[in-house]
């Protein structure tokens, strides 16, 4: 079926449709109408079911890992026209391209082993995580009253590191320096959406 053709196609289907959009769409996307969608690359064929997606303004739009195989260019195209066009929708995707979910994203869901573990504003997620290193005087045993929100623990002579999954200034400096005598430094270090998804799995649990 050509791209022409297959957007003709999809029209009736949604009483929404703007032909405008529909045409603006296609100039954004450079796509060939008279050209088949089995002759597109996966890009291009990305392209033509966004163009389809679009151009009634959805006021859901469900997306499956779309980016992957795509070039950074492609991706940073597709993200902005999805970006522009749905102001006014909803945009759920699924993805393992934590990188690009992070850029765009107002709120985020973990699901492990299918399960849905918790949904969260993308900022108030990002504030609450933080890998922490503790540097002490001496070499110490971890205390035996470890709290349940700090994952992952290293140790490595003097050094301690660890994730706070609910990270203060104030009572988490507070919570090592309690259980830790000697402590010479503590460092606090942001976290990408990767290295908290990360530690979360390794962690095998939900830590809300």
């Amino acid at each position: 079926m050509p791209v022409g053709y297959f957007l003709s196609y999809c029209k009736p289907f949604y009483p929404g449709w703007s032909n405008e959009e529909a045409a603006a769409l296609i100039r954004l996307y450079d796509l060939p109408v008279d050209r088949t969608i089995k002759a597109l690359s996966r890009g291009m064929r990305i392209k033509a079911a966004l163009a389809s997606s679009l151009a009634y303004r959805p006021r859901l739009i469900i997306l499956d890992e779309p980016f992957n195989g795509l070039d950074v260019l492609v991706r940073e195209q597709l993200i902005e026209s999805i970006l522009e066009r749905t102001s006014e929708s909803t945009v759920l995707l699924a993805s393992h391209d934590l990188a690009e979910i992070e850029s765009f994203a107002s709120h985020v869901a973990y699901l492990d082993r299918g399960r849905l573990q918790f949904v969260e504003e993308m900022a108030a997620l990002s504030d609450r995580f933080r890998e922490i290193e503790v540097t002490l005087q001496n070499a110490a045993d971890l205390p035996r009253d470890w709290p349940d929100h700090w994952l992952n623990p290293e140790q490595a002579s003097v050094v301690i590191r660890f994730t706070d999954s609910r990270f203060d200034p104030d009572r988490s400096e507070a919570e090592v320096r309690r259980l830790f005598s000697g402590v010479r430094d503590i460092a606090a270090h942001h976290m990408p959406l990767r290295s908290i998804f990360v530690a979360l799995a390794k962690a095998g649990k939900s830590v809300r």
